[in-house]
């Protein structure tokens, strides 16, 4: 990790924060407006239950400079879990310092250390691409899945 960015398992008192990145991601990469009152409520329900997922924040300058969440996917083909990294958000002065290379190194290290844990996945929006190439300069590899959904709210 760059030695100047620490970093650590989220805590609840960083929620507002989580909330507050997670408008700016969807706003950033969908130009989608979420509702405050439900993005706070759903940051802080993965607080109430691990099995939820965690968040992971990287400290720059005393503040915090990026996050992500992490939920779990069970895979019976590997007989493991597959941790998602979901919510990635690097605050923009903070962009191009090696923010998130070091959220991701955590997040690999910390898995590597569980028997449980098969691999690491995401999802990013095909027009990405500056984070499309920054997921691929960190070890991850594009899949030829693709994903469809059918959202029920």
């Amino acid at each position: 990790m760059t030695n100047d960015i620490q970093v650590r398992l989220a805590q609840r008192q960083d929620a507002d924060i989580l909330a507050k990145a997670n408008m700016a991601m969807a706003w950033e990469t969908e130009r989608r407006r979420l509702d405050p009152d439900t993005i706070s409520q759903g940051v802080r329900a993965v607080f109430d239950d691990a099995q939820r997922g965690f968040y992971v924040v990287a400290m720059k300058d005393e503040q915090i400079a990026g996050s992500l969440m992490v939920t779990f996917e069970w895979s019976d083909w590997r007989s493991g879990l597959i941790w998602w990294i979901q919510s990635v958000y690097v605050q923009p002065p903070f962009r191009r310092h090696g923010v998130f290379r070091s959220l991701y190194q955590f997040v690999e290290a910390s898995a590597a250390q569980r028997s449980d844990v098969c691999g690491l996945r995401l999802y990013v929006e095909q027009s990405n691409h500056i984070a499309r190439q920054v997921y691929a300069d960190a070890g991850m590899q594009e899949t030829s899945y693709r994903i469809y959904e059918r959202m029920l709210c």
